[in-house]
């Protein structure tokens, strides 16, 4: 079968409305500490309490409200819904510069992820606007999107000796980087005194301007793709009740019927929703841990449980796993997708997790056997052992990159596992709900396994791994189950 034309005009407006989120959740990072501090508070434990809380206040917020906007796109369209969102985000993002207490932080940032909770929308879009076909060249682009704008908002840009994040940390208090600009006159001496009075507003004032834009190309180029409320009929099959439902091998009079709107306990009665939604609650543990994991663990001292790595090293890391993501989303991806079912390129990404865990912990027992000698002093690794420390590090990074395809390969079979069209934005909604639910303890649970195995040593100090493999394992018996029930993806 030839490939349906690929809506190239939809899918670069939505990649670039995508970005908006992570752009304003991630710009405030580098500085928020400061902006705590420049508050009032100045306890150190207050200032890491407080910017907790206001980090987290976004994600608890969108996890609350994802689903709720999802099952309005079903209802109103889901171009008046990301327009709202992306609105909405922009605002609050602009106005976070302006709070003069930690309440207005908290309450700037709680409404700006009640906004951004409209991200599971554009997810259906994609889904909407693309078929079996040509999925497999739509959703690899659009799933580096994510990334994208978390560097843009945080990532570190080098020049000469210097390192800022490209925007939270470049545009944080520019009255104070720039003295020069104090003997300014007229205009902009006012300007100056603004930024001395609201030293942290730039920053949010370019991410708000990113997000208008957003809403800009959202308002003229975005389509609606809910069928229901398309003003005018497609030639394309993309939105074709038969691209969802054509590849259900069962007969209308024997498909169970379902409501106009669903609530999330009938989806959840779906077992291959079901399935999708706990073993995505599993793969966003697998991918948030094991972040959390890897940093801690090369950072830990060698006789502690972990490689001693510096920061520099375990930043270069860090930018080689998003190097390697990048290439595969964009090259491998696609062929996968063309040649294999998305169910089984999902099944085995979430069996490589398990062993991604399983391998740290060999890396600290190779580094403990070549860092002592028979007298049992210390000494400095060997050449040979380094080399199998390096080997294995750079294995166990494309491993986890590896497991990551899974993301992409979900929303595939999300949209080609819905019992109707009507119930994309839902089950994406429900879906993203328990991959947002999974961030929000993912980091604290992994951290504390981490360092309760290290205070207690158990099994060498190892637990953690073990613990997490376990989890991983529970993913990849889900992912199975998914594999066994689900529609084929491949155009015939």
């Amino acid at each position: 079968m030839e490939p349906s034309p690929l809506p190239q005009a939809q899918l670069i407006t939505l990649c670039l409305v995508r970005i908006v989120v992570p752009i304003s959740f991630t710009q405030i990072f580098p500085y928020i500490n400061e902006f705590i501090e420049f508050l009032g508070v100045t306890d150190s434990s207050q200032i890491g309490f407080f910017s907790g809380l206001v980090e987290s206040s976004f994600a608890i917020s969108q996890l609350l409200f994802i689903y709720h906007w999802a099952r309005l796109s079903d209802r109103f369209g889901r171009r008046p819904i990301i327009i709202i969102g992306t609105l909405g985000v922009a605002v609050m993002t602009i106005v976070f510069g302006l709070a003069n207490s930690i309440p207005e932080l908290i309450i700037y940032r709680c409404l700006a992820g009640f906004f951004g909770a409209t991200a599971s929308v554009i997810h259906t879009v994609l889904g909407e606007i693309t078929d079996s076909t040509n999925q497999a060249a739509a959703f690899p682009l659009y799933g580096i999107t994510g990334p994208v704008g978390s560097i843009i908002g945080s990532f570190r840009l080098s020049f000469s000796t210097t390192s800022r994040p490209l925007i939270g940390g470049s545009l944080s208090n520019p009255a104070q980087k720039f003295e020069r600009i104090d003997h300014a006159e007229g205009l902009f001496s006012r300007i100056v005194s603004f930024f001395h009075l609201h030293p942290y507003f730039l920053p949010g004032l370019v991410s708000g301007i990113i997000s208008l834009m957003g809403v800009a190309l959202a308002y003229f180029c975005l389509e609606e793709s809910l069928p229901t409320k398309r003003r005018f009929p497609t030639s394309s099959s993309q939105t074709d009740p038969e691209t969802f439902a054509g590849a259900n091998n069962e007969s209308e009079d024997n498909a169970p019927s379902f409501p106009k709107h669903p609530s999330a306990r009938i989806l959840l009665s779906i077992p291959i929703i079901r399935a999708l939604s706990l073993s995505g609650f599993a793969l966003e543990m697998n991918g948030t841990s094991f972040v959390v994991l890897f940093v801690l663990f090369c950072y830990t001292p060698i006789e502690q449980g972990g490689l001693a790595f510096p920061p520099s090293v375990i930043g270069y890391a860090l930018a080689f796993t998003g190097l390697v993501a990048g290439l595969t989303q964009l090259f491998l991806m696609p062929v996968f997708l063309r040649r294999f079912e998305a169910a089984k390129i999902y099944s085995v990404c979430m069996a490589v997790w398990p062993l991604v865990f399983l391998i740290l912990p060999c890396l600290n027992i190779i580094a403990r056997y070549g860092n002592f000698d028979r007298a049992g002093g210390l000494t400095p690794l060997s050449t040979h052992t380094k080399a199998i420390l390096w080997v294995g590090f750079f294995v166990t990074l494309t491993l986890s990159r590896v497991g990551g395809i899974a993301y992409p390969a979900s929303m595939i079979l999300i949209k080609n596992n819905v019992p109707c069209p009507e119930y994309l934005g839902s089950t994406n909604g429900l879906v993203q709900w328990f991959m947002c639910l999974s961030r929000c303890v993912s980091a604290a649970f992994a951290s504390s396994a981490f360092a309760f195995s290290a205070k207690y040593n158990i099994m060498g100090g190892h637990f953690w791994a073990v613990l997490h493999a376990l989890i991983a394992v529970l993913g990849w018996w889900l992912a199975r189950s998914i594999s066994l029930n689900s529609k084929s993806t491949l155009s015939s």
